[in-house]
């Protein structure tokens, strides 16, 4: 089937409404829901159901939209606090880590594409080029899973591997881009690649923080309806990337370091900001795997079958591991098993794919040969890591209790300075007498509402607890709060603070 004006609109929201109920279905067994968006666009692909697509630079784009979307939504949800303790951790990965991780497999490959039975020979450029193309971890795979899975971390690894995911584009891309420049001209400048690199990633980290706080005073400042604002900050966004690549600066990092900015920073109508990221970020991952998916024709896969299994063991047992432990050497409080951990959670998704069309449109010879080797292994990567994030944690014992579930849905306006607890009443709570009235808070301290099963109440002092309803207290004093918590033994619960 041939795409056209008249048919886009229903195919695109059949493959929409399939992928949703298929990821959905997925996620009761532990399937990483962006595989299975990858197989929906497969499905209905040139060798499945028979959509024609065959648009390397229409991906690309999409590609890039998505991914400036997605960098954006990951940093406005991290944590500047999170992520200061690891900071030197994160940027190491992203720059050296992903350096290493290309040599070492851009040799791997070299070697074994120039034994005397293999159906390809690449020389090393080329061997490299294919290794640069998937040396970076995948923002969307790691901030997908980790997520979507609640998966508690010890050792501050979760804010780690997200910030690595989340900043080590900028290091792929522009190795990516030397090697197609070094095999199109034959030529190479060592003084002038590190000029480059130090240009790109200076002008984006300056770009993204002072645009990020730009958007911050806009948002703050422009008195506009309040369902403008997800409008402005997205047209931020894609000023942000496009106006950091037109000053030859990486427009990746930038858009991250301004999610960032925007995340740590107050701003008006936040939780709606907030929220329509995380359903604008989920549409185009969904839109993004359905046309990676389509784009590649499965039956090319199976000749590069062998090739790509090796070179992707080879980058899952050996090289991200020898990456990982030499980045981290200088960080002793690291215990063996964290490091362990971060070797294993390096996820391969769409930011590989996508910077695999870059050879594609510049015609370089092997092109189709790297893209389809890093779409295997991209499925190799989700199949194998993807669906052993939570195992490996709990293996190596790193796995802490899930995040505690939001049961109220409320936050508190940043105008509101309090703060808001939910907890589970226990037995101790008890202790005095089941009525509110007798339970022992501190002073400016309310119970705001009441959840027993499914149904929720307005409490009055002399409303009787059991154990197991769910409170939503509000609070003046949030220290005092906590200490009566430990005083009675609560240890499950979660607080919302302003400022």
């Amino acid at each position: 089937m041939i795409l056209n004006a008249g048919n886009i609109l229903l195919i695109g929201s059949i493959l929409l409404f399939i992928s949703i109920v298929v990821g959905k279905a997925g996620f009761r067994f532990g399937v990483p829901a962006l595989l299975l968006f990858l197989g929906v666009g497969m499905l209905f692909g040139t060798d499945g159901l028979g959509i024609e697509f065959n648009n390397p630079q229409t991906a690309q784009f999409i590609g890039v939209i998505a991914l400036s979307i997605i960098l954006f939504s990951g940093g406005m949800d991290t944590s500047a606090a999170e992520i200061k303790p690891v900071l030197g951790q994160g940027i190491v990965l992203a720059t050296a880590g992903v350096m290493f991780t290309a040599f070492l497999t851009g040799y791997f490959i070299y070697y074994i594409t120039n034994l005397e039975n293999s159906f390809v020979t690449l020389n090393f450029t080329e061997s490299l080029l294919l290794a640069s193309v998937m040396s970076s971890t995948d923002s969307a795979s790691v901030f997908s899973i980790l997520r979507s899975k609640r998966q508690g971390l010890k050792e501050n690894l979760r804010p780690m591997l997200e910030l690595e995911s989340g900043s080590n584009d900028p290091m792929a891309y522009m190795l990516t881009i030397l090697l197609i420049g070094i095999i199109q001209s034959g030529e190479s400048s060592l003084s002038n690649t590190i000029l480059q690199f130090i240009m790109q990633m200076s002008i984006g980290a300056v770009s993204g923080y002072l645009l990020g706080r730009l958007a911050v005073y806009c948002i703050n400042k422009l008195n506009i309806n309040q369902s403008l604002y997800p409008v402005l900050l997205l047209a931020f966004v894609f000023f942000i990337f496009s106006f950091t690549d037109l000053v030859k600066g990486n427009g990746y990092l930038a858009v991250y370091l301004a999610g960032l900015v925007v995340g740590n920073h107050k701003v008006v109508h936040k939780k709606s900001l907030t929220t329509f990221f995380d359903g604008i970020t989920w549409l185009f991952q969904i839109v993004m795997f359905l046309t990676l998916g389509l784009l590649v024709n499965p039956a090319e896969l199976f000749p590069v079958a062998v090739l790509s299994i090796l070179i992707g063991v080879f980058m899952i047992i050996l090289a991200r591991p020898i990456s990982v432990f030499l980045c981290l050497l200088p960080f002793r409080k690291m215990t063996t098993k964290a490091r362990a951990y971060v070797s294993w959670v390096g996820l391969r998704g769409a930011v590989p794919i996508i910077f695999a069309t870059y050879p594609l449109i510049a015609n370089i010879q092997h092109a189709s040969l790297i893209f389809n080797v890093v779409f295997f292994i991209t499925i190799l990567s989700l199949v194998v890591q993807g669906t052993t994030v939570s195992f490996m944690a709990k293996l190596l014992g790193l796995s802490t209790p899930e995040e505690r579930k939001n049961v109220f849905n409320v936050e508190l306006p940043e105008e509101i300075k309090t703060a808001m607890s939910e907890i589970e009443v226990i037995p101790s709570m008890l202790a005095k007498g089941d009525k509110l009235m007798d339970l022992v808070l501190p002073d400016n301290t309310l119970v705001a509402l009441i959840k027993k099963n499914d149904s929720y109440c307005v409490p009055k002092g002399k409303t009787k607890l059991h154990t197991g309803d769910k409170l939503l207290v509000i609070t003046d004093d949030d220290e005092a709060l906590m200490k009566t918590y430990e005083s009675l033994g609560i240890t499950d619960y979660s607080i919302q603070k302003n400022a």
